[in-house]
């Protein structure tokens, strides 16, 4: 078989992997005169890794970030609380293969929706599907999809995903109904997936925007006694921001 038709084939299989790195595998084969057997595990490795490459670009479109943060941009030289043995201690995602929840509590401009979206897209590389969405979003789908009358199949997409991360809790007030939504998905992400949340507001002062006390207790109870909770406080990334650039025009 011709080295043309063999691309061609791989075309047609849908191995691109194979196919991006064959010209160059040839010529390195002949000239370190490697084994058949080895020649095909190039070949095998270069299409596993394309593929794996593919499933992770996939899944970070399917999350719907809203920014490509990532942990090595993280700005260390702000001065807030959190560690980098916090930060650690996220990115392990050791709470996540234990279906624990992980909470983000601070004020507005600490980092909070950086570092969310950022262990999103690293979990996302390490396999987990992912979905992200304000609250707020949350909130809005579930209704239309109970006025649509596809308020089982939404419930059933949510359950889908590894990782469901909710920004801003606490922006908007929850209906009866909407709290008990939210307790339910809660729940059931408990055993075996999980869910992340960013706020302001600590959770036990999430009856601020969930009246119902039954189900506030509920989510409380849920939450506090098995969830990563890291706190941060510490100046707003937006005025950190600021103070580098005006310092950066001085110099200049």
């Amino acid at each position: 078989m011709s080295i043309a038709i063999a691309k061609n084939h791989m075309a047609e299989m849908n191995m691109h992997g194979m196919l991006a790195v064959l010209d160059q595998t040839i010529a390195d084969a002949t000239r370190d005169k490697i084994s058949y057997s080895e020649f095909v595990d190039i070949l095998l490795q270069a299409e596993a890794d394309h593929r794996q490459e593919r499933k992770a670009v996939n899944r970070i479109k399917a999350a719907k970030f809203t920014v490509r943060s990532a942990f090595e941009d993280f700005d260390f030289t702000a001065e807030r609380s959190i560690t980098k043995a916090q930060i650690k201690e996220i990115y392990t995602l050791g709470w996540l293969n234990d279906a624990r929840p992980l909470l983000l509590i601070g004020e507005t401009g600490v980092g909070k929706t950086f570092i969310a979206q950022a262990v999103g897209l690293h979990a996302c590389e390490s396999g987990k599907s992912v979905l992200y969405m304000s609250i707020t979003a949350l909130q809005e789908n579930l209704a239309i999809a109970r006025s649509s009358g596809h308020y089982l199949r939404y419930r059933a997409k949510l359950a889908k995903f590894d990782l469901i991360i909710f920004d801003e809790m606490g922006m908007r007030k929850f209906t009866a109904t909407e709290a008990q939504d939210l307790c339910e998905i809660i729940e059931e992400r408990s055993i075996d997936k999980s869910i992340a949340f960013t706020s302001q507001l600590p959770v036990d002062h999430w009856n601020e925007v969930i009246p119902d006390a039954v189900i506030f207790d509920a989510i409380r109870d849920r939450l506090e006694h098995s969830a990563l909770t890291i706190k941060i406080t510490g100046p707003t990334y937006r005025g950190v921001k600021a103070r580098k650039l005006a310092s950066k025009k001085k110099d200049a």
